[in-house]
């Protein structure tokens, strides 16, 4: 069982018109050793540039895919280069480089578990915590933070997560945790601390429309390809 660290960790850091953001993102990562490359998902503003600029690798999307999409590719890109986990995190500044120790810790001390995924409870507004729980009640889910970004994955996760299966989904949310609990591979979860964003707005929770088509979107997915309320979950997460 290989031990993660900055040698064979890739930082997955998918990223749309985050241009004022990006750069400092990835200061603050590269200073504790990793690498890091930047998936960008068909911008409008010179995310690309900054990203390279910063100390960055680059992956040009030529159309947007969508957040899970633009991880999926990086997660392509890490196994191509021989990698041997990946840990994804916003390029909008919320989630705390210093935080990545948290997950590897987390890795090194129950190894039996393929994803780490850092939890923030606390920053969810009224209409993030409803979304949560109302996933978490329709999926069977013991995922706290279950819209979470932040995650490490090891390889076993990342096959998994690199087939056509995992393709047509949208978001790193419902349909990845189902996917991965119905392979076998065990997820859980540790405390970490996020920062508000500085710049911008999140894509998902800024209406009541995004959300509910999101909602509906995400369950519509998971449910006609898992076949949701037949087969998820014996308490693996």
């Amino acid at each position: 069982m290989k031990k993660p660290d900055p040698n064979n960790i890739l930082i997955v850091i998918p990223a749309m018109n985050e241009a004022s953001n990006i750069a400092d993102v990835i200061h603050k990562v590269k200073e504790l050793g990793f690498q890091v490359l930047v998936v960008d998902d068909a911008s409008h503003d010179n995310t690309a540039e900054v990203a390279i600029q910063a100390g960055a690798q680059v992956l040009n999307l030529a159309i947007n895919l969508g957040a899970w999409n633009a991880m999926q590719t990086g997660m392509r890109y890490a196994i191509k280069k021989h990698f041997d986990f990946v840990i994804t995190m916003d390029a909008d500044g919320q989630h705390e480089a210093e935080e990545l120790n948290t997950l590897i810790q987390a890795y090194i001390q129950h190894p039996e578990h393929h994803v780490i995924s850092g939890a923030c409870t606390a920053r969810g507004d009224l209409s993030r915590k409803m979304t949560w729980k109302i996933l978490r009640w329709l999926t069977a889910s013991k995922i706290k933070d279950i819209t979470s970004g932040f995650r490490l994955y090891d390889k076993q996760a990342l096959n998994k997560l690199v087939s056509r299966n995992a393709t047509s989904l949208e978001y790193q949310d419902v349909g990845i945790l189902l996917l991965l609990t119905q392979a076998g591979l065990n997820i859980t979860e540790v405390e970490v601390q996020i920062h508000r964003r500085q710049n911008g707005q999140s894509r998902i929770f800024n209406s009541w429309l995004k959300i509910l088509y999101y909602l509906y979107y995400t369950l519509l997915l998971s449910t006609t390809k898992f076949q949701l309320k037949n087969r998820f979950i014996n308490g693996r997460t």
